[in-house]
């Protein structure tokens, strides 16, 4: 475990500050939600007054964490320190800009906890602890033995349950060594990893609906550059009505890159207001999704990744040119690798 330079400040604006908001962006998924609330023991813990906010609902299908529905879409008017968990992205926080609360937030010291890496797009931010570990509750857990925080049981579910969750079960390439044994010590101070899943698989059953949705978006799917690229489009009427069930996109992001030929599968979403999301999934042994995204502003792991477009470019024309380029990413990946197949046959 390597020490984080930025400890020694995190600590002193904890200490500082009484209130502290933990803020997550619009788009909360397991590692941003068990982050907030094992945030939300740890500070409660150390004598101050945590409070949740996001400003998008939590999806149904995390409400298997205890505490969700302690998050909430308003901004409190007082406080002394904002916790950004998850992003380093301004642009993931647009229902706070729509709302006239960034200008408040700005006022105030702010730290961003992330392992995305990446360009930071919040240029207030006091304090930027942003390492490429797999979760975020991963870097929580680290920094909570670095700052020698208190870390309960409760805290420790919900921080397997994030790294879990971005690890996608501890199976993706970034997941690490220390990784493992992070989940193995937090497992040995008791905390049930079976029971969580099976929390989770119970709150993750599906209305019928549902499947016959799932069936629809799956004839939906276009193929490009030879089957290796699968997309999916999804329109705002299926958005809105949708999501309050499940995030469309998850539906059938597996089944696109289960396909024989694929290896990437992009997501996109259209809004009512004219942006454009992508959520992005590369198969191993294709690490080009961080790439692709950073092309239109967004960020994300190598294998996992999205984007936002609100410049007003129709979407065609956003499509055509994510096609062109993760095709060009596609292609230079073959030619390095044939490459090295050519260099180490020659050796």
């Amino acid at each position: 475990m390597n020490d984080y330079p930025e400890t020694a400040e995190i600590q002193k604006l904890i200490n500082n500050a009484e209130h502290i908001v933990i803020m997550q962006a619009d788009n909360p998924d397991g590692d941003s939600l068990g982050s907030a609330l094992a945030l939300e023991e740890i500070i409660g813990d150390l004598g101050k007054q945590p409070y949740l906010y996001c400003g998008s609902d939590i999806p149904a299908y995390l409400h298997y964490l205890p505490g969700w529905d302690r998050v909430s879409k308003e901004l409190p008017d007082r406080f002394d320190l904002a916790i950004i968990v998850d992003t380093v992205a301004m642009s993931l926080f647009d229902n706070l800009q729509r709302s006239g609360s960034m200008n408040h937030l700005q006022t105030k010291p702010v730290i961003i906890l992330d392992h995305h890496g990446g360009e930071v797009s919040i240029p207030f931010a006091r304090v930027v602890c942003n390492k490429p570990v797999v979760a975020t509750g991963q870097l929580i857990y680290e920094l909570s033995h670095q700052c020698d925080w208190p870390l309960n049981l409760a805290a420790k579910r919900v921080l397997v349950s994030a790294i879990m969750a971005d690890s996608l079960g501890l199976t993706v390439a970034a997941t690490s060594a220390r990784t493992f044994h992070i989940v193995g010590e937090m497992v040995e101070d008791g905390v049930d990893i079976a029971l969580l899943e099976q929390q989770r698989r119970e709150l993750g059953r599906r209305p019928t609906e549902l499947i016959h949705y799932k069936g629809e978006l799956l004839q939906r799917v276009e193929f490009y550059a030879d089957d290796r690229i699968a997309t999916i489009t999804i329109p705002w009427q299926e958005i809105k009505t949708y999501s309050v069930l499940y995030n469309p996109p998850m539906l059938v992001l597996d089944d696109m890159r289960n396909t024989t030929s694929t290896a990437v599968a992009i997501a996109f979403k259209l809004y009512s207001d004219g942006h454009v999301t992508a959520k992005i999934r590369s198969n191993y042994g294709y690490p080009v999704a961080a790439q692709l995204a950073e092309r239109f502003g967004g960020g994300g792991h190598a294998y996992a990744s999205g984007f936002k477009m609100e410049d007003g470019r129709p979407f065609g024309d956003i499509k055509t040119e994510c096609i062109r380029y993760t095709t060009e990413l596609l292609d230079n990946l073959d030619k390095e690798n044939t490459h090295e197949a050519v260099q180490h046959t020659d050796s």
